[in-house]
């Protein structure tokens, strides 16, 4: 059986508890006492935490795959700096090739960057610095950018090495799976958590707009706060150009998604009318050798993520004209409940004065 086909396999096993879930479900117990384990060596002291000198908010998901960290991420960032904070990111750049701590720049290769890290900057002009240690990262971004008066780490949620003053924990609709952990489900931890583990701060559910607000099992007293997903109304192409989304409808499309759930993408794009001639789906954090074919053939009009555009357009921009595809990308918005902003400010208020 192909890779493709054991992924999705194991996908609709995480969902409900069928065979293949029964059968790792030994293994999701001994991840379970590993996971336990490590918490304990930081709650006893015998691992320590390490502070930085302003406050850090940890936003991340205690389910495998994407949901929604990113766009989570971009948009606190743009709250922050609404509200009078110099916020920095710092993030570990999965599927990035290099080990250095890189300090991200529009022209920084994204083999050193990662392509979450490089759209993270792109979409808000804030300082990022990547690191194989978030410790490391955050030090180098503060030495560099002493202005920055928070930090928002991009994922992270299970490592404590960096300490954290406030945690944003991200669900799609997938919610938990079938409540197991891995790999048996879905879950990196046990959910819901409880006080002798960690208080959850805030939980955001994304959900799409065509979707209703699902139910989420909580441990009394989480606060939990819902956010809208959807495509926006213009795609935007390798310099900047700007078209209608609704004037796609009814062309010869080909859509493409390098991310952990390029289904979700392809079915926003249904649910706003296109209907894509081909659908492909790649591996999340797909290199551009990955994309090879497809910008070979001039003659078809491609739609994509903004996370694959970091990669395809300078190599669009880079090549002939008459020989590379028409590419737009469809930008993601997420609006959040204004509650779930409030919530934020009120947490951050005593974190002021360090600051």
């Amino acid at each position: 059986m192909s890779q493709a086909r054991w992924q999705a396999l194991w996908l609709l096993n995480s969902q409900r508890r069928g065979w293949l879930a029964r059968l790792l479900w030994p293994l999701s117990l001994l991840y379970g006492a590993l996971f336990a384990m490590r918490r304990a060596l930081y709650r006893l002291g015998l691992k320590q935490s390490q502070r930085v000198d302003v406050p850090v908010i940890v936003i991340g998901n205690v389910v495998v795959g994407g949901a929604g960290k990113t766009p989570t991420v971009i948009s606190v960032v743009n709250h922050l700096r609404a509200q009078g904070w110099r916020p920095g990111v710092v993030s570990r750049g999965h599927g990035r090739h290099s080990q250095q701590v890189v300090l991200v720049q529009a022209d920084t290769a994204l083999a050193d960057s990662g392509d979450e890290p490089a759209l993270i900057h792109r979409r808000t002009h804030a300082p990022v610095c990547v690191a194989a240690r978030r410790v490391a990262a955050a030090r180098a971004l503060l030495a560099a950018h002493p202005e920055v008066n928070i930090l928002v780490c991009d994922d992270g949620l299970q490592h404590l090495a960096l300490h954290r003053d406030l945690q944003i924990i991200v669900f799609d609709d997938r919610g938990t799976g079938n409540g197991w952990l891995l790999p048996a489900g879905l879950l990196r931890e046990p959910w819901p958590r409880t006080a002798r583990t960690h208080a959850t701060d805030l939980v955001l559910y994304q959900r799409r707009e065509d979707s209703p607000a699902p139910a989420l099992a909580c441990a009394p007293g989480t606060p939990v706060f819902g956010a809208v997903r959807r495509l926006d109304d213009h795609v935007v192409g390798p310099t900047g150009e700007q078209l209608p989304l609704e004037q796609l409808r009814g062309q010869r499309l080909t859509a493409v998604a390098g991310t952990a759930r390029p289904g979700v993408f392809f079915d926003m794009l249904r649910a706003r009318g296109i209907e894509p001639t081909l659908e492909v789906g790649l591996p999340d954090h797909a290199g551009l050798p990955d994309y090879a074919a497809l910008l070979q053939d001039s003659v078809i009009t491609l739609l994509c993520t903004e996370k694959d555009a970091v990669k395809l357009f300078p190599a669009l921009v880079a090549s002939p004209a008459g020989q590379r595809p028409q590419v737009w990308a469809v930008p993601l918005e997420l609006a959040p409940d204004p509650a779930f902003f409030t919530a934020l400010d009120e947490r951050l208020q005593p974190l002021k004065p360090r600051a």
